[in-house]
């Protein structure tokens, strides 16, 4: 029998079960445990319910709640007894429950408003349930539902969960097992995916706009996006609304004009609140209360500004969010979609981008504008850009999710200031780049640093650790802006290469060999370029370039021209477009799809005349139909006509041929499209997480619970386990830690050394000692018990009495490569695998390899093949090569320890010697800490304010 309700220690309110869900369509919901103070929701909440959703509850007519209901249905323990609501707008449009039944059984009950059925609020909710059911060791739920209520028997079933399924005295009895399985996983990011690309599909096709604060006279930044929504040919309908407008004033700009969205007689999906922070709270109530979807809030004195603008962004978070609305911003530059459909310019660009293929995303709106300016300027066409601002809401994640299946968008370009749930972004940005190219430039890249306006939680993680898992997931992260564009307008249009073989053409040798040698430089295989000499004409130019994509033995081409000597004698600078007709003629008639790129100096109009052949504005030219073939992205396109023409791009149409003005620019962006399409061609084969018939896992939680459970543990920074008990949990893994033995005196030391058997080894084990060779505090082949006595005299002698040096003895180990294997868990990226070479590489250079935990075979074969210092492990300069396959087996076996158990947030072994054959561990610490969730693998959940 449980204690009564007052005296359970468990009645505190559980305030980390609150959650802010997206919904199926793209709204919000805000799920926290029902308390007493809901007694008046509760009715409310329950007379809105059909007769027929009462019935399908509690399988009789059921009109209304008794005082005795209420009071069951609002009083709750958090153990036993459990009950969730959703909301909107502060009512309930949801409720869920639980009941334990027997030792890890508990039977669960939904009830969902007929107006907001459909939504998909009973799947977040049994999410959640689940989760809190797991937290408070309930296993298995059993659900007793009608046979007509269909919908509800599909929530279950579909959930992903092992399940059994009967039929019993006329009901349907479902029994669920409530750990998480990869299907259950799989359906939860599904839905997630679908949700948040929903919640921003449609903010950039809204119906209706209204923008809050547009002026009455002209100039001012409302006035401003009303005047670039007008330009911009917005096919829906607009709305100009200030409060300060008079009641006679029916029409700002050709729309009408409202005193309050509240007044407006229409159904607005769309607000741009261009008010200042003071107001926005009474402008957010208003479009809250009309039911609009989403907002874009351009006002700044946020987060950026300091404390009480950090609690005011809070504030317009939760605002919004529980309106079921989502914000863009705050402090942000605005969004554009450039759809035939749409043409929504809501922002505060005074021109929209050309139409074209690139998603953009930026958290900058000075680095917006440079973006958007960059693009057009080189004559590339966009399918959305959004600045965020202070991503308060709405960030990089949710746009990655719309963009993986926008069938406009084929390429995504962010610039990142902040990422505020590391592992969630790269678990999405490798599901987008397994399809399309993802290329980011991340700024504030110092460890632990964001823009003041980014209330995100702080990373342990080193930039280079998360430029690594990035390189993981596939993303190409670039450096600096021009480097986005540079590789944006190459992957939007040209066909990935095949290989890392590139020729070279062009007018100049001198540029010529500029471009072999930054080949070189970005790891290419440059061909011997071609010097077609000055004198060339833009005919030599196509007749060198159809012979170079002819060829089986390239997979790219760049061409480097320069102003060429005419008929005349006269330098010909301004030939541009002459010489861009040829160039896309050679490559509308390749036999085979490669990508070209073309570096040029002081060539008037060739930027230009290249660019314009993407154009895909309404009545540009588009091929000619013909017999389809195959594309980048595996769409069949119609293949150009004979003679000039545009060349066939991945969907389609005409593609450009991206033009750099210097030789290294072109050739960064091409290495980064090798490097891409070689993780494209891997991907489909991501490795597997291989079994080991000797791990323990029973053992080794049985051992971590007891050692947690017999010491005093700061949370902050964990137990450090002594080295017996880190061998000791590491062996369950079959993980074996050569053994040391302490020498306190030098007797003691002859003692271990006479059990261990010579020869054998003398170290300092001191933390300052550590890892210093250089202040000789290891003594190696030591092969008598003379020696051994002369190496203690010497060491203690040098470094210290044996308290202050803390000597050990250990059997000597065949000679290897020393390496170092870790892994650390941060509570924003997750679990992290580490490898490197022992000493400098990997603590002065950095040279360290990443992956992300759980550790595939392949991944394990990468870490060790990526570091710079991998040749040491392969026979350089005639060394024998060292044992990598036991090398994988052990970064396998660390891996799987700490996803088994997250309770182990930290790893570390080192050094590990790898020989010939097998591998020796020589050191080991590991530190414990009470479990935390990982986020990731939680139920869905927005980040909270």
């Amino acid at each position: 029998m449980q204690p009564p309700l007052e005296q359970n220690p468990h009645q505190v309110y559980p305030a980390h079960w609150e959650a802010d869900v997206v919904l199926r369509d793209g709204g919000t919901a805000r799920i926290r445990p029902i308390t007493t103070e809901d007694a008046e929701r509760l009715v409310s909440f329950y007379e809105q319910v059909s007769p027929e959703s009462k019935y399908y509850r509690f399988f009789a007519p059921y009109p209304r709640l008794s005082a005795k209901d209420v009071h069951r249905f609002t009083h709750h323990d958090y153990v036993d007894r459990v009950g969730l609501a959703a909301i909107v707008a502060g009512e309930f449009i949801a409720t869920v429950r639980y009941d334990r039944i027997g030792k890890g059984e508990a039977e669960v009950a939904f009830l969902v408003q007929d107006a907001h059925q459909g939504r998909g609020v009973a799947s977040a909710l049994l999410e959640h349930i689940a989760a809190v059911a797991r937290e408070r060791e309930v296993s298995r739920f059993i659900a007793e539902v009608l046979p007509a209520n269909n919908k509800m028997i599909k929530v279950f079933t579909d959930a992903g969960y092992e399940q059994k399924r009967s039929f019993e005295d006329g009901s349907v009895h479902l029994t669920l097992d409530l750990e998480p399985t990869e299907a259950s996983l799989a359906v939860q990011r599904a839905r997630e995916q679908r949700a948040e690309a929903r919640s921003v599909q449609r903010l950039l096709a809204p119906r209706a706009v209204a923008v809050v604060g547009a002026g009455r006279a002209p100039g001012g930044v409302g006035r401003t996006v009303l005047r670039n929504l007008l330009g911009s040919g917005f096919t829906g309908r607009v709305h100009a609304v200030n409060r300060a407008f008079a009641d006679d004033l029916t029409e700002v700009d050709g729309v009408p004009a409202h005193r309050s969205v509240v007044g407006i007689d229409d159904t607005v999906d769309l607000a741009v609140v261009a008010v200042p922070a003071e107001h926005v709270p009474a402008a957010v109530a208003d479009c809250g209360k009309s039911g609009v979807q989403g907002l874009v809030v351009l006002a700044a004195g946020y987060a950026e500004s300091g404390p009480e603008g950090l609690r005011r962004q809070r504030e317009l978070v939760r605002q919004a969010r529980s309106y079921g609305m989502r914000v863009i911003g705050p402090n942000a530059f605005g969004l554009i979609n450039t759809s035939e459909a749409v043409r929504l310019n809501a922002s505060l660009a005074p021109e929209s981008p050309a139409r074209g293929r690139i998603g953009l995303f930026t958290q900058s709106g000075a680095i917006g504008i440079a973006l958007l300016s960059g693009l057009h300027r080189r004559g590339a066409g966009l399918s959305s850009f959004i600045s965020s601002g202070n991503r308060a809401d709405l960030s990089g994640n949710d746009f990655l999710q719309y963009w993986h299946d926008d069938p406009d968008t084929d390429i995504a370009l962010l610039y990142l200031e902040s990422i505020g749930n590391p592992r969630k972004f790269t678990r999405l940005a490798r599901r987008t780049a397994a399809v399309k190219p993802v290329v980011v430039v991340k700024g504030a890249r110092h460890s632990g640093s964001a823009p003041p306006g980014h209330a995100v939680p702080v990373t342990r993680i080193p930039d280079a650790t998360v430029s690594a898992l990035l390189r993981q997931a596939g993303v190409i992260r670039v450096d600096t802006v021009t480097e986005l564009v540079d590789a944006g307008l190459l992957l939007a249009d040209q066909p990935l290469p095949t290989g890392p073989r590139v020729a070279i053409l062009g007018n100049s040798e001198s540029l010529g060999l500029l471009t072999y040698d930054a080949c070189l430089t970005e790891r290419l295989r440059p061909l011997p370029p071609v010097d077609l000499t000055t004198g060339a004409t833009p005919q030599d130019f196509r007749e060198a370039l159809a012979r170079a994509l002819a060829d089986d033995g390239c997979d790219a081409v760049l061409v480097t021209a320069i102003p060429w000597v005419g008929e005349n004698g006269v330098t010909e600078s301004g030939g541009g477009e002459v010489l861009a007709a040829t160039l896309r003629e050679a490559a509308a008639q390749a036999p085979s799809a490669k990508p070209v790129a073309v570096v040029h100096l002081e060539i008037g109009g060739l930027a230009e005349a290249l660019a314009a052949a993407t154009s895909t504005a309404p009545g540009s030219a588009q091929p000619a139909p013909g017999p389809a073939r195959p594309s980048r992205q595996g769409v069949a396109g119609p293949a150009p006509g004979p003679g000039p023409g545009p060349v066939a791009s991945p969907r389609g149409g005409p593609r450009r041929i991206p033009a750099y003005p210097a030789a290294e620019r072109a050739v960064r962006a091409l290495a980064q499209a090798v490097r891409y399409a070689q993780w494209r061609r891997q991907s489909a084969d991501a490795g597997r997480v291989p079994e080991y018939d000797d791990i323990d896992e029973a053992g080794a939680a049985a051992r971590i619970d007891a050692l947690l459970g017999t010491a005093h543990v700061d949370v902050s920074r964990g137990l450090a386990l002594s080295t017996d008990d880190a061998c000791e949990l590491l062996g369950l893994y079959g993980i074996r830690v050569l053994p040391a033995r302490p020498a306190p005196d030098a007797d003691a030391a002859v003692a271990a050394a006479a059990g261990l058997g010579y020869p054998v080894a003398l170290k300092a084990t001191a933390p300052h000692l550590r890892h210093r060779p250089d202040l000789g505090g290891v003594r190696l082949d030591i092969a008598s018990e003379a020696g051994l006595r002369r190496a203690y005299t010497e060491l203690t002698g040098a470094l210290g009495t044996p308290a202050e040096v803390r000597p050990v003895v250990q059997a000597m180990v065949p000679r290897g490569v020393d390496t170092v294997v870790r892994s650390a868990i941060d509570t924003a990226v997750g679990a992290v695998l580490s490898f490197g070479l022992a000493g400098a590489p990997s603590e002065l250079l950095g040279d360290t390899a990443h992956r992300l935990v759980p550790a595939t075979d392949r991944d394990a074969a990468e870490l060790i093949r990526t570091i710079r210092t991998a040749p040491l492990l392969f026979g350089w300069r005639g060394s024998a090569p060292v044992d990598t396959a036991a090398l994988e087996e052990l970064l396998l076996r660390v891996s799987r320890l700490v996803d088994d158990h997250p309770e182990v947030v930290s790893v570390a072994l080192e050094p590990v010697v790898v020989g010939p054959t097998g591998l020796s561990v020589l050191g080991a610490s590991v530190r414990l800490a009470p479990a935390h969730a990982r986020g990731d693998l939680g139920p869905r959940r927005l980040p909270s304010y």
